[in-house]
C-alpha cells in the first residue's frame, strides 16, 4: 500500500519551479489565465508523482515576494522540501526567505534542484552550487543532494527523481500511524461547480475521512456531509494524510468556507486567541515582547502580538516558549509549525510551533503556567498529556483532546497512566454518573484559595466554629458548577486541608478564638440552658438579661450549636444537650410502650406549656425520633 507525501517547492520567481514539476509530472500546475499571459506562478498548482512506493502530492508555490502569503497557505502539510535555484541566476532574496520558511516549518527531507543548466557553463554553475551550499549550512538541507536539471532538454530529470526518492526513504520511513487519529484538513482554495455544489480543496494534515462522513468546518463549527471525494483529479472512496484533496461538501455554500478554514472531525477543535508556542527568530531579525505579527498557519494568516515571557528582546536561533495572541479565533493542534511576518514592512521574522492550542493569559511571575508550558516541548508523550491536562484547567476532556493537544497517540493508554499517576491528575467524583480528572496542581491551588478564604473566615470570626459550606463553594464558581465545588470540598476534606461536617467548614487547627470574658459568658449561657431545663431561653431574652457583652452572645449560642453542646428546635429555640438526652430518656420511659402521646400528653409529662411542647414536638419528628400519625405521636422502635 503506497504511502501519501506532501511535497512543496521553493524559491524566487522565474527561477523555473512550475516548468521543473512539469518535467517530473507532465502536469502544468499554472491554472490562472493571468499566470499563463505573465509567464509566473501566481496562485497554488498542483500535480502528482509516484516515487517506489510513494505518491508524492506536489504544491508548486509562487516565488515573488508579493505572493509569499500564498507560498505559506501551500507549504501546509509538506513533508519533504524541493529547494530551486535557477543556475543562470543563483540565491536571490525569496530563495532565502523561502529557506528559512522551510526550516520554521520543521523538514528533515528535501533535496535541491539547479534549473537552467543548460543556460550557463559550468563554471558559473560550480559557483552557484558552492553559494547554495553555504546557504543551505546548518539547515535540514546542509547534505542535501544538489541536482543540476534542464526543464527543456530533460537533463537530470531522472536524476532527481531517485534523489528525492533517497531523501525520503532516508528522513520520512512509511509509518501506520501518519494515518491514524481525527481527520483534519487545511483549506487553501474553494470553489463550487453546477450540479455538485461547494468543493473545498487542501492538504490532509493528519487522520482519514471517506464519502459520507460528517465533518465540521471551522472557524463557526458548521457540519456538513462528504458528498464525493478527488485527489489530483480522480474519484475516490477516502482520502488520508499525505494526499491533496478536493472534498465536495453538502449542506453548505461557497461563502460559508473560505483558503483558511479548516475541515476536521467532528468535536475535535476549539477555536482560541490566545495559543502557547514555542518561537525563534530567523537570522538577523529580533523578536520583542508585545510585537504586533502577521501569524501564517496552516492556510491561515491573522494578525496578533507576541508575547514574551522577558522583557529583552528574542535573539536569532534562540528559542523560548511564548504566546500568541491574535485578532480572530483560529484552530490549531499540538506541534503545528507557523511563521510571522512584520506588520509593516511585510517580511518573514521568525516562526516556530504550537505547544498548547488553547491557553489564558500568563503572568510573567507565575512560573507554573511557563513551566508547563516548556513541559510541552518533551518527547515522552505521557509528560506532554500531563501538561495538556494542565491546560485544560477544569474542562472535561477526552482521549481525542490528548490528540490534538499533546500529540498522544495511543490516547487510551495514556489516559490510563496518567490516572495512576497522583503527581499529575485527580480523578474527582462529581456524582454517581460524572467524574472530572484535574491537573493536581488546580487541585492545589483550589486548597490554597479554600484555605485563604477560611484563614479570613475565621480572623473576622473568631467566636465562629465553622462556616456555611455554600460559602466556600462560590468562592469556587469559576471552576464550572456547584456539583464540582463541592466535589473539591470533599477531596480537600479527605487530604485533611479542610474539615467538613453537616455542621459546615473549617480548618482543621482553627476554632473559636474567645476572651477570656467571652469565655465566662460562654460558661454562663451553658449553665443558663441546662438549668432552664424544657422551658429554654430565646436568644431575645438571654440578651435582655444580660448585663455585659449582648453583641457577642448571638455568635456564642451559634458556636455551642456547632460544637453540639446545644441542640435547636426552631429559629429561637434551643435546648441543652444534656437536657435533650434527658427529654428523650423521659419520654421513652413514659410512653415507649407503643402507645404514643399528643402534644397536651407531653405538656402535662414535662409540666410545660404549649409555647415549647410544639417546638419539641416538631423537633422528635425532624430527628426520626417519633412518627407522627395524626394527633399522635408514636416513638420509634430505636428510639425505645
Amino acid at each position: 500500500m503506497a504511502t501519501h507525501l506532501i511535497l512543496g517547492t521553493a524559491g524566487h520567481i522565474d527561477h523555473g519551479k512550475t516548468a521543473l514539476v512539469r518535467a517530473l509530472t507532465g502536469t502544468d500546475t499554472d491554472r490562472l489565465p493571468e499566470e499563463k499571459k505573465r509567464g509566473i506562478t501566481i496562485d497554488l498548482g498542483f500535480a502528482a508523482i509516484e516515487l517506489g512506493n510513494y505518491v508524492v502530492g506536489i504544491v508548486d508555490v509562487p516565488g515573488h515576494e508579493r505572493f509569499v502569503r500564498n507560498m505559506l497557505a501551500g507549504a501546509t502539510g509538506i513533508d519533504v522540501a524541493l529547494l530551486v535555484v535557477a543556475a543562470d541566476d543563483s540565491v536571490k532574496p525569496q530563495t532565502r526567505e523561502h529557506l528559512e520558511i522551510l526550516r520554521m516549518l520543521n523538514l528533515s527531507a528535501g533535496v535541491i534542484a539547479l534549473t537552467k543548466c543548460d543556460i550557463a557553463d559550468s563554471d558559473w554553475i560550480d559557483l552557484v552550487e558552492a553559494e547554495v551550499r553555504e546557504l543551505v549550512q546548518d539547515t535540514f538541507l546542509s547534505d542535501a543532494p544538489i541536482v543540476r536539471t534542464s526543464s527543456l532538454s530533460g537533463m537530470g530529470i531522472e536524476s532527481l527523481k531517485e534523489e528525492l526518492l533517497q531523501s525520503i526513504e532516508a528522513k520520512l520511513p512509511m509509518e501506520t500511524s501518519r494515518t491514524a487519529g481525527p481527520f483534519r484538513m487545511a483549506v487553501d482554495g474553494t470553489f463550487s461547480l453546477p450540479g455538485h455544489g461547494t468543493i473545498a480543496r487542501g492538504s490532509v494534515l493528519r487522520g482519514v475521512i471517506g464519502v459520507g462522513d460528517e465533518i465540521h468546518i471551522f472557524p463557526g463549527d458548521r457540519v456538513a456531509r462528504v458528498r464525493s471525494l478527488q485527489t489530483h483529479g480522480k474519484d475516490v472512496g477516502q482520502i488520508e494524510r499525505g494526499q491533496r484533496a478536493a472534498v465536495n461538501l453538502a449542506g453548505i455554500t461557497q461563502d460559508e468556507i473560505a483558503r483558511g478554514s479548516e475541515l476536521a472531525s467532528p468535536n475535535l477543535l476549539r477555536p482560541s486567541r490566545l495559543i502557547g508556542i514555542e518561537v525563534a527568530p530567523i537570522a538577523g531579525a529580533k523578536l520583542r515582547h508585545r510585537q504586533k505579527v502577521r501569524v501564517h498557519l496552516g492556510a491561515t494568516e491573522v494578525i496578533g502580538r507576541l508575547l514574551l515571557r522577558d522583557a529583552g528582546p528574542l535573539q536569532s536561533d534562540e528559542h523560548q516558549v511564548a504566546q500568541l495572541l491574535l485578532e480572530t479565533p483560529i484552530t490549531t493542534a499540538w506541534g503545528q509549525p507557523f511563521i510571522i511576518r512584520s506588520e509593516s514592512p511585510v517580511k518573514t521574522i521568525g516562526g516556530g510551533r504550537v505547544l498548547a492550542p488553547e491557553v489564558w493569559k500568563f503572568r510573567r511571575k507565575r512560573s507554573e503556567d511557563w513551566r508547563q508550558l516548556e513541559r510541552l516541548r518533551e518527547e515522552d508523550p505521557l509528560k506532554r498529556a500531563a501538561a495538556a491536562v494542565y491546560f485544560f484547567r477544569w474542562q472535561s476532556w477526552t482521549a481525542d483532546d490528548l490528540n490534538r493537544t499533546a500529540d498522544v497517540r495511543e490516547t487510551d493508554k495514556v489516559r490510563s497512566q496518567l490516572l495512576n499517576d497522583s503527581q499529575s491528575v485527580a480523578c474527582l467524583e462529581v456524582s454517581p454518573t460524572r467524574q472530572i480528572m484535574v491537573h493536581h496542581r488546580h487541585l492545589e491551588q483550589s486548597g490554597r484559595d479554600v484555605v485563604k478564604k477560611l484563614e479570613r473566615l475565621h480572623d473576622e470570626n473568631p467566636r465562629s466554629l465553622n462556616f456555611p459550606q455554600n460559602q466556600i463553594e462560590d468562592k469556587l464558581q469559576f471552576i464550572g458548577d456547584r456539583a464540582t465545588a463541592k466535589a473539591v470540598l470533599v477531596r480537600l476534606a479527605e487530604e485533611n486541608v479542610i474539615s467538613l461536617t453537616k455542621g459546615g467548614i473549617a480548618l482543621p487547627d482553627r476554632g473559636p478564638n474567645l476572651s477570656a470574658k467571652e469565655t465566662d459568658l460562654f460558661k454562663q449561657l451553658m449553665r443558663q440552658y441546662l438549668e432552664a431545663g424544657f422551658r429554654p431561653p430565646t436568644t431575645k431574652d438571654i440578651q435582655n438579661t444580660a448585663a455585659h457583652h449582648r453583641q457577642s452572645i448571638p455568635q456564642l449560642i451559634q458556636l455551642a450549636e456547632a460544637q453540639g453542646h446545644l441542640v435547636r428546635l426552631n429559629e429561637s429555640l434551643l435546648l441543652h444537650e444534656e437536657v435533650e438526652q434527658n427529654l428523650r430518656t423521659h419520654l421513652s420511659a413514659e410512653f415507649g410502650d407503643g402507645d404514643g402521646f399528643t402534644v397536651s400528653g407531653l405538656r402535662e409529662a414535662l409540666n410545660i406549656s404549649r409555647k415549647y411542647a410544639v417546638p419539641i414536638c416538631e423537633y422528635l419528628d425532624r430527628i426520626g425520633f417519633t412518627h407522627r400519625d395524626g394527633d399522635i405521636r408514636v416513638i420509634r422502635g430505636e428510639g425505645r
